[in-house]
């Protein structure tokens, strides 16, 4: 819990717009209740009978989670996964070469065009 409450105190101060916080089920109805109190938008994913994961932040940002309609993370599509990354503010680029990986593609196999190759003579 005390990790939960270090969370929320992130989430008000405006360093994350959305949570990923990973309990036991069974403190998952305590972590609801705070979440209520401090009047914060939140979806619990029950990923087995004792773990939950519980999104919360900005509402906007928790529908879009909600929309994905997934049981778990590991259903999450290459796009979702890139998009939850993104929202829980972890670094682009990193995000940009995970996405490369679980879509199979490498750097090396893609050809990205250098600027001398884009001047035409």
């Amino acid at each position: 819990m005390k990790v939960l409450c270090h969370h929320i105190y992130e989430y008000k101060k405006g360093l994350r717009n959305l949570v990923l916080h990973t309990m036991s089920s069974d403190d998952a109805k305590l972590a609801e209740e705070k979440l209520l109190r401090h009047n914060i938008a939140y979806f619990v994913q029950y990923v087995t009978p004792f773990k939950v994961n519980i999104f919360f932040g900005k509402e906007q940002c928790v529908k879009i989670i909600q929309s994905f309609k997934k049981e778990s993370l590991s259903e999450f599509s290459h796009e979702e996964d890139f998009m939850l990354g993104i929202m829980l503010g972890y670094d682009r680029m990193q995000q940009c070469e995970r996405y490369l990986t679980r879509n199979n593609k490498s750097a090396k196999q893609l050809h990205i065009k250098t600027e001398e190759e884009l001047i035409i003579f």
